[in-house]
């Protein structure tokens, strides 16, 4: 199928450069992200006549569901792998397989203030005072690249922490002449210092001569018929040109999530297959985040006239269920969630009864009385937004309050929703329901999205309804279900990325679980084991003489 005009258009304007490219879909959701050397070549290639008389279900798939695309021009092909890998991890697309993981690009680190710093290799990066070096794309030329710094700046390759006499005797790169050994007090630490500042500016692509040594001595073993010392240093200058090449970070993802066309229909939409009495201008959204029963964490989202309100967006830290049982935190985020906005209500703080703002006369008990038979029914049509004066004229006028009485009362938008969406089947659904009703506001809509078929699942209906993929109220509730899974997954990886920031022991080499758990039982927190002495950490079972003198001294390079 040919493109649609506003397509070719559009595709007439694509650069001949590299970068990342989102297709989307009427909705204007990110369905596909993708990299290119060459945009313009890349993307019409989606539109070609011909493509679409393959036997690729997916890619025919995806091209029925192109509404639009944007593009993202970079400086060159690592930049597009990084650029594209952040995009995929953000959007998470549906047509996209690879690099939906949490699987980071790897990076060099090295902290100057340790006795004797050495480079290593990580993943994460934290705000540890230590100095970082990549994303780089291409580990392979990483890891040569820094071998060959090691051997050129005679820089120590060992794993312990604070090497001795004893690893002097049986280290290789100090018997080999690769290191100048300042564990053994062969050079100071300021002159060590010294051959770690100089790798950095090497390994910041600021040392160009080493790259002519380098030709030099490959031109030299190639006219001595040396072939495979010539490639070996071939592929080293290649190695070091890639480790060299600069790259953005892309800390910040240069794009924006679309927003829907029109939230008010798919609304409207909503309430008509649901049969609401109106449209659920306040959604709330449960979805549950765990790995293997560890960090069990909920997120709550709220979204208001179809768009959402971060506002009133909230996490919660499962307390009660012991193992991974989802239904069970579901019942127990709804309880917690529900039973505080009904303690709220009670209290006098919600609007759900109303309050009188002018003193009662001797007839004030039977004009309340009177108004509060129309609470329920004045209190949904005022959090919708229609005006008091507009309410009381819907009202019927034999033995009503009129305009005036009525205008005497709080009135004020309720914190209970027009609709629950629970990210689930019917089990995850009959467990909020029970939980609803114990609270006794069962009367409170509520529902259920699988995800697999996308099917909605109703409170005492067997059967779900399957409205399809492209019906206006699957799609919102999509992007109310798609922005729970958003804040319940972030959190549950902001709870992993704190637990091992906070285990800054786990770098202290040699250390195991039984002496990291006796340290912090001993000290409770990381913060409070910074803060002790010598002789404290002396006193813990496996930290007698050596072992403590070098853990004070790498948590001091930390602090």
């Amino acid at each position: 199928m040919a493109a649609s005009e506003h397509i070719r258009k559009k595709l007439s304007t694509v650069p001949h450069k590299p970068g990342v490219y989102l297709h989307k879909d009427r909705f204007g959701t990110v369905i596909y992200v993708g990299k290119a050397l060459d945009l313009r070549k890349r993307v019409s290639q989606y539109f070609h006549p011909s493509r679409r008389m393959g036997w690729d279900l997916k890619f025919n798939a995806l091209v029925e569901a192109i509404w639009d695309f944007d593009i993202h021009t970079v400086r060159n092909e690592p930049e597009a792998l990084l650029l594209e890998s952040k995009l995929v991890k953000e959007f998470k697309p549906r047509f996209n397989i690879s690099l939906r993981d949490d699987k980071r690009f790897l990076m060099l680190k090295v902290n100057l203030n340790d006795p004797i710093p050495n480079f290593t290799f990580t993943r994460l990066k934290k705000d540890d005072g230590a100095r970082y070096f990549g994303p780089f794309v291409n580990s392979f030329a990483l890891r040569n690249t820094v071998a060959l710094a090691r051997k050129q700046f005679n820089l120590r390759g060992c794993r312990v922490f604070t090497p001795g006499e004893a690893d002097y005797k049986h280290c290789l790169y100090a018997h080999l002449k690769h290191c100048t050994a300042p564990c053994v007090g062969n050079v100071s630490r300021e002159q060590y210092l010294e051959q770690v500042n100089a790798a950095c500016n090497f390994l910041d692509g600021q040392s160009r001569e080493m790259q002519g040594d380098l030709e030099a001595q490959m031109k030299k073993a190639a006219a001595a018929h040396e072939f495979e010392k010539a490639a070996d240093l071939r592929d080293l200058i290649r190695d070091l040109n890639d480790t060299w090449k600069k790259t953005e970070k892309f800390a910040r993802v240069p794009y924006n999530l679309p927003l829907a066309i029109n939230p008010q229909s798919d609304l409207v939409e909503l309430a008509k297959i649901l049969d609401l009495p109106a449209p659920p201008m306040r959604i709330e959204g449960f979805d549950i985040s765990n790995i293997s029963g560890t960090f069990k964490v909920a997120s709550l989202v709220s979204f208001k006239n179809g768009r959402p309100d971060r506002a009133n967006y909230r996490r919660f830290k499962i307390k009660t269920v012991v193992g991974q049982d989802d239904f069970a935190s579901i019942a127990e985020v709804v309880q917690r969630r529900y039973s505080r906005l009904k303690r709220e209500a009670e209290s006098g703080r919600d609007g759900v009864a109303p309050t009188q703002k002018t003193k009662h006369d001797d007839s004030g008990e039977a004009v309340a009385e009177e108004l509060q038979t129309l609470v329920d029914e004045t209190s949904q049509k005022v959090r919708r937004g229609l005006p008091i004066k507009n309410v009381a004229a819907t009202l019927p006028t034999e033995n009503a309050p009129d305009a005036a009485k009525l205008s005497t009362f709080n009135f004020q938008p309720s914190t209970f929703p027009d609709l629950i969406l629970i990210d689930g089947g019917k089990g995850q659904l009959g467990m909020a329901c029970a939980e609803l009703k114990k609270l006794g506001l069962e009367r409170i809509p509520i529902i259920g999205l699988a995800k697999e078929f996308e099917e909605i699942y109703l409170p005492g209906k067997s059967e779900p309804l399957r409205l399809g993929l492209d019906h206006p109220a699957v799609k919102l509730l999509q992007r109310v279900r798609d922005e729970c899974h958003r804040v319940a997954n972030t959190f549950n990886a902001q709870l992993r990325l704190k637990k091992i920031s906070e285990s800054v022991l786990d770098e202290f080499p040699g250390i195991g679980d039984r002496r990291k758990a006796a340290l912090l039982k001993k000290f409770g927190s990381v913060q409070r084991l910074k803060m002790a002495t010598l002789e404290q950490l002396a006193e813990v079972p496996g930290f007698g003489g050596k072992a403590a003198e070098e853990l004070k001294a790498f948590l001091v390079a930390r602090t």
